[in-house]
């Protein structure tokens, strides 16, 4: 009777045991699933995020956050979806939601900044990147830090943050096309030109820094086109900025001729410098 009992509780035993490896199996491969779809919705998220049409990833992020509106990968989404639409206003209201959820990041303050720029909220985005501790260096940071700076006419801080920027980035054109522009404003013609001139020397087709040394060169009464690459099309738009400068500070036969030149090297018919031509000519 005894080795009947041993026998039912040693099978009791091996079933119970049984029970548990299965319950610790299950376990383990719904763990193992869980992480495979955190995985594969987060790659999902980055190509809806980088998705041709901004508007279709504003859908699928507001979708998203409709059924786990907790989520700050899928607010942060939305955010920069909103922003990739250019719906400015409706992007800072999301990245200011983002901001207050747990787990944000000093890039998404960053992000924050610049949506505020771009509804032309200054104050409250020098605000958000005094928040930014010293110490979170990046490119984008301090191309910001640049732009509000200049807007308080803090031109100091502005060179400081500009030369920053600079040093954080392995295609610079932009930064000193910007840095050049606000230079320009500042009434620093001569170092305004030499910032275009090394936009160009680091992107040679970035056609604003173009117009924009132009500008810079008409303005110490240079009418002479640089050296540069460029098509018939440029050069013509470019003779034409070139000749408005000359206008606007008197010299009068000289825009004129310079016009002329804009009409005649267009391939097309260039409306804007023609009418400008008669409106001399009649004058």
């Amino acid at each position: 009777m005894r080795h009947v009992l041993s026998i039912s509780a040693a099978l009791a035993a091996v079933v119970t045991l049984s029970a548990c490896s299965e319950s610790a199996d299950d376990s383990v491969e719904r763990a193992l699933q869980q992480t495979v779809n955190v995985v594969d919705e987060s790659d999902l998220n980055d190509v809806i995020l980088n998705s041709a049409d901004p508007n279709e990833a504003v859908r699928y992020f507001q979708r998203s956050l409709g059924e786990t509106p907790d989520r700050i990968d899928l607010q942060r989404g939305l955010a920069h979806s909103l922003v990739r639409a250019k719906r400015f206003a409706e992007g800072k209201l999301a990245w200011q939601r983002t901001v207050a959820m747990k787990g944000v990041t000093n890039e998404d303050r960053v992000n924050l900044a610049d949506a505020l720029i771009r509804t032309n909220d200054w104050a409250e985005a020098k605000t958000v990147l005094d928040q930014v501790p010293p110490t979170y260096e990046t490119f984008k940071r301090y191309r910001l830090e640049a732009v509000v700076a200049d807007s308080n006419k803090d031109w100091k801080r502005a060179d400081s943050f500009y030369e920053t920027a600079v040093g954080l980035t392995t295609t610079p054109g932009s930064i000193f096309n910007n840095w050049g522009y606000s230079k320009l404003t500042r009434g620093d013609y001569s170092e305004a030109e030499r910032l275009f001139g090394e936009a160009l020397r680091q992107q040679p087709d970035l056609f604003t820094a173009k117009n924009n040394l132009i500008l810079a060169r008409g303005a110490q009464r240079n009418y002479t086109l640089p050296v540069l690459r460029m098509n018939q099309t440029e050069r013509a738009q470019l003779l034409y900025t070139l000749a408005l400068s000359a206008v606007k500070q008197g010299d009068t036969n000289i825009g004129e001729g310079l016009l002329r030149e804009a009409v005649d090297t267009h391939p097309q018919h260039f409306e804007a410098a023609a009418q400008a031509l008669q409106a001399l000519e009649q004058g």
